[in-house]
């Protein structure tokens, strides 16, 4: 496998493959100094107390992760038995969607725990504080789970290792003041706990939103003066769009982060248009693996569409997904990872993780990609969810992309419907803007200019809005299973 160089004014062309060295040795977080900064401050633009992340990865225990709030009873025994947890921090309103633990659960949203978060319940010099072991960074530090949205949720196993690689795979603040982040992401998922690792790692002061919405996210950047925004695509499509851009002062924003799922590039474009000052920065990770790719700079973030160049620290290869063969710059196949950040396996499920992860410790991340000359990193779709029409295989993403670049559609999904002669023909599912009159014809015309035949939509259904998981990704499934139980009708 060649080696690609250093990020810099340009990577490597033409080797089967990319990989990126370590530029400098990893540092336990047992070897911090006692002159270590403080933690950085942290507000909350609700009520609601943050988790207990971090607490749990500094001791000798394992941290179980976090569950969605709207997770149902059934849903959360399946996660304590992936789990296995001993303790809980739970709100006082989720709390009867827990089966008894060994040593009970801790009320996040108590007036005992808000001493704790105050620093009025212990004393440094307290015996719980002191006596802690000691971890190495092959030990486990958090279980995360999967999204579940092409099978059932998976427990992805952490080392303090990994969590270290995270942090220090983060793209460095330039000097100066730190930036205050604004969190609307859900801290439950992979890129939400990534981001805040960072922002802690940084010094930063972080704002979490105790729920998303929208307007309430543009009002804490005008009063926090917020520098620094990770979002999912939904959010950034709706910065481009929405009305009420103009009734607040965004001017402290710097930064927007965007991950979890892949940004079409006119949504790219149309960002930089109107917010000229602030810089766009994609990324790509997974829950199995805390780092992937990132854009660096000014020029690099104009790679519009691209994810960018790997993360330090990480290995990718693109592989044809039938042979296994590891091919060239500009050719699609599956991305497969490897490095620090890489998870240790699947709570649990043997078979899961060698399915996963192969001999070489290579991740199989699912996604079709394909690098280009310069080793930025393009995400088509995901392999699960391309549409077969006849010999032909179409991503959804692209066509939602193009979708959203229409003027009169707010957002949109495409998933495959099946169809006795081409076997899979793709459908939308549209969200017109309001006052909007867009027809199911108009549409698939649209399309229709701007694609190969063999990737026109050929089935238009309007919803009032587009199901998400949390973290923007389109819940496809949700969509099938109704397109095939109810036609076209709306929802």
């Amino acid at each position: 496998m060649a080696s690609a160089p250093k990020p810099g004014p340009s990577a490597a062309s033409g080797p089967p493959s990319l990989s990126l060295l370590l530029p400098s040795p990893f540092r336990s977080p047992t070897s911090s100094s006692p002159s270590s900064p403080p933690p950085p401050p942290l507000r909350r633009s609700s009520s609601t107390p943050p988790a207990a992340t971090g607490s749990p990865t500094r001791a000798s225990s394992r941290n179980a992760g976090l569950s969605r709030p709207s997770s149902s009873a059934s849903e959360t025994r399946h996660l304590v038995g992936l789990s296995k947890p001993v303790l809980a921090f739970v709100t006082s309103q989720a709390a009867h969607k827990l089966p008894t633990l060994r040593h009970g659960t801790i009320l996040i949203d108590s007036p005992e725990f808000e001493s704790v978060l105050t620093r009025s319940g212990l004393k440094e010099t307290d015996p719980v504080l002191r006596n802690v072991n000691r971890v190495t960074q092959v030990d486990p530090a958090t279980i995360l789970y999967s999204s579940g949205t092409t099978g059932r949720v998976k427990g992805v196993l952490m080392t303090h290792g990994n969590m270290i690689a995270g942090v220090a795979g983060a793209r460095q603040p330039e000097p100066g003041p730190k930036p205050v982040w604004l969190f609307p992401l859900p801290l439950f998922h992979v890129y939400g706990f990534a981001s805040i690792l960072r922002a802690f790692g940084m010094g930063a002061t972080v704002v979490l939103m105790g729920k998303f919405e929208f307007e309430a996210m543009l009002k804490a950047v005008e009063k926090y003066r917020v520098g620094l925004l990770p979002v999912s695509p939904p959010v950034v499509l709706a910065l481009v769009k929405s009305e009420l851009i103009g009734k607040y002062d965004l001017s402290s924003l710097h930064t927007v982060m965007c991950g979890g799922a892949p940004l079409g590039k006119e949504v790219s474009q149309r960002f930089q248009q109107q917010f000229p000052n602030v810089e766009l920065v994609q990324g790509y990770a997974l829950t199995e693996s805390l780092l992937g790719s990132r854009l660096m700079g000014p020029d690099e973030t104009k790679q519009y569409g691209s994810v960018g160049r790997l993360s330090d620290h990480m290995e990718a290869k693109i592989v044809d997904p039938v042979t296994r063969e590891a091919l060239p710059p500009g050719c699609k196949g599956e991305l497969w990872l490897r490095g620090p950040a890489i998870m240790k396996g699947c709570v649990g499920d043997d078979k899961a993780t060698a399915e996963t992860l192969d001999p070489d410790c290579w991740l199989k991340t699912g996604d079709l990609c394909y690098f280009d000359s310069e080793g930025f990193l393009y995400i088509v779709d995901r392999l699960k969810e391309l549409i077969k029409y006849k010999a032909y295989q179409v991503p959804p993403a692209e066509l939602e992309h193009l979708l959203q670049s229409h003027q009169q559609i707010a957002e949109a999904a495409v998933i495959l419907y099946p169809d006795e002669e081409a076997g899979q023909v793709p459908m939308a599912f549209v969200v017109r803007k309001p006052g909007a009159y867009v027809t199911e014809s108009e549409i698939m015309d649209f399309i229709a200019e701007r694609v190969a035949p063999h990737k026109k939509i050929r089935r238009v259904t309007f919803i009032s809005s587009i199901p998400k998981n949390p973290a923007g990704k389109i819940l496809r499934r949700e969509l099938i299973n109704h397109a095939l139980s109810a036609g076209s009708a709306k929802l």
